[in-house]
């Protein structure tokens, strides 16, 4: 996306429907976003020019229509770049976010999500450089942090702190002892 001054192109500041009440995706474009300190940016169809979403502090429960209204928000979703999902009741991380290619802020801590696994999904984000996942059950799990690592070794945020050099070698160390060795194939498999 092309950032010269004075061109429309330029995205504006994030999209806040936080503290809303949105209870589905379908509620969203009901919502009107807050004014912040710098002004909405519209195009001429009314989509807004932003590359960043926050529904933080609602009811969601699931992310059904996600893509579909994001696509009627956003005058480009494909430029989605940071997502706010946190203090909302989501049990589990949404095959959609993955579909953000350019995707490097996501939160959604404060919310239900309880399968460790549920990060594998986000292997797919290769500029997911920020993740929070704090506040959700999978916290308890033991190597928590290290499995998180493993799966997202690009991450250089985890629950607002920084990654460091050593976590980053124990969470190598990690998925080398708990990644099974394929067996090769026997002609008895075949």
């Amino acid at each position: 996306m092309s950032r010269k001054k004075g061109n429309d192109l330029i995205p504006g500041p994030p999209v806040d429907l936080s503290f809303k009440c949105i209870n589905s995706m379908a509620d969203v474009l009901l919502e009107d976003p807050r004014e912040g300190l710098k002004p909405l940016k519209r195009c001429e169809n009314g989509t807004l020019r932003s590359q960043a979403v926050r529904l933080n502090n609602n009811t969601l429960t699931d992310l059904q229509g996600f893509g579909e209204t994001v696509g009627k928000l956003l005058s480009d979703p494909q430029q989605l770049s940071w997502i706010d999902l946190s203090f909302n009741d989501l049990p589990n991380i949404d095959p959609v976010l993955t579909t953000y290619p350019l995707l490097s802020v996501l939160n959604l801590h404060g919310n239900s999500i309880s399968q460790l696994s549920e990060v594998d999904k986000l292997a797919s984000l290769p500029n997911l450089k920020s993740l929070t996942l704090h506040g959700n059950p999978i916290e308890s799990e033991k190597g928590y942090r290290n499995y998180i690592l493993s799966v997202l070794p690009q991450l250089k945020s985890l629950d607002f702190s920084g990654v460091t050099k050593q976590e980053r070698a124990t969470a190598d160390v990690w998925r080398r002892m708990n990644t099974k060795p394929k067996r090769p194939k026997t002609t008895k498999d075949e």
